[in-house]
């Protein structure tokens, strides 16, 4: 400030931090309900699952993908895949081998391992529950306009792959200070 007024680069300094401060605010509300609206999709997925009428559970479809999209892998992979405990794999596994759809077969790279794999009645279930999935959310969409399909169809998948990426690296605790922050403590005197 020079006698009292601020000057051009003072002015265009707060303009900026009051700018970015109304981003972050942005992003934060955006966030906020982000979260609201995937808990609530959680919760109507969960319950759309229990009313389907299908042979096998949700561990049977998830596991049984994995297997027919991934190809064959040692049940510790498989749970890991899948993010299920690998108790609750071994069970399913056995169920599903019991009902002839899915073998076990020793690894060739280590006769002690167990891989598993698809049996063709593994994947004719897999079909079959692909497409009950698939006309269920072809009769929600199907009043959608076209572009509003594509553009869901993107950003879930643009979600899902920063969630990926994010699972496999630390989010800090705490947000990173902004960069108004920064600008006004450069601005502090000392």
């Amino acid at each position: 400030m020079t006698g009292g007024r601020a000057t051009g680069t003072d002015t265009r300094a707060r303009e900026n931090a009051a700018a970015m401060s109304g981003a972050a605010a942005k992003l934060n509300e955006a966030a906020a309900e982000l979260g609201t609206q995937i808990v609530r999709f959680g919760r109507l997925i969960t319950t759309w699952r229990r009313s389907a009428r299908t042979d096998g559970g949700a561990a049977d479809r998830v596991l049984l993908a994995k297997l027919v999209n991934h190809g064959d892998r040692r049940a510790t992979d498989l749970a890991a895949d899948a993010f299920l405990d690998l108790s609750t794999v071994s069970r399913q596994v056995r169920s599903l081998v019991d009902r002839g759809l899915v073998e076990r077969y020793p690894d060739p790279e280590d006769r002690r391992g167990t891989l598993l794999r698809a049996t063709d009645a593994g994947h004719a279930a897999f079909q079959v529950y692909r497409q009950q999935r698939d006309s269920k959310l072809a009769a929600l969409l199907e009043r959608w306009p076209e572009e509003d399909r594509d553009h869901l169809v993107r950003l879930l998948g643009r979600l899902n792959d920063d969630l990926e990426e994010a699972r496999h690296t630390r989010i800090p605790p705490h947000p990173p200070e902004s960069r108004d922050t920064a600008v006004k403590q450069k601005d502090t005197p000392a």
